[in-house]
C-alpha cells in the first residue's frame, strides 16, 4: 500500500508505464472519499500550450526516485478521460473514468463523489 502521507512528494515525478516509458509527469494525487487512500492521479501530457491532465489510476503503483510507475501502458493511459490543466473533474464526469479503465465505480450512499484531490 503507498503511503497516504508521502502523496504530496510526488508531484512533478515522472509517472510511467511498467514497460518504464514515460507517460507524463504527476500533477496530483486524487483519494478514494471513503477510505482516504490514494486512488487516481493526474498526469500531465502535451507539449506547451496544449497540456491536459489524463487520469491513471493508482492501485499496483510504484514510487521510486523521481518516478512513479503505474500499472497500466502508456498508450491506455494517453486515452483516458482528461481534463484542461486550470479545470478540476465534474462529478458527472467521475465514472467515465473508472469505466475507461474497466474499474467499478461506486458513489456515496447519497451520491457523493469517490474521488477528492489531494
Amino acid at each position: 500500500m503507498i503511503e497516504a502521507a508521502n502523496i504530496r512528494e510526488w508531484r512533478n515525478h515522472n509517472v510511467v508505464d511498467p514497460a518504464g516509458r514515460k507517460i507524463g509527469v504527476l500533477e496530483a494525487v486524487y483519494v478514494d472519499t471513503t477510505t482516504d487512500d490514494p486512488a487516481m492521479a493526474t498526469v500531465r501530457t502535451g507539449l506547451r500550450p496544449r497540456h491536459r491532465l489524463v487520469f491513471v489510476p493508482l492501485d499496483g503503483a510504484i514510487v521510486g526516485p523521481g518516478y512513479v510507475k503505474v500499472a497500466y501502458a502508456k498508450k491506455l493511459v494517453r486515452k483516458a478521460p482528461a481534463i484542461g490543466t486550470d479545470d478540476v473533474l465534474p462529478a458527472e464526469a467521475e465514472e467515465a473514468v473508472f469505466q475507461h479503465y474497466g474499474l467499478t465505480y461506486q458513489p456515496g450512499a447519497g451520491g457523493e463523489r469517490q474521488l477528492a484531490r489531494r
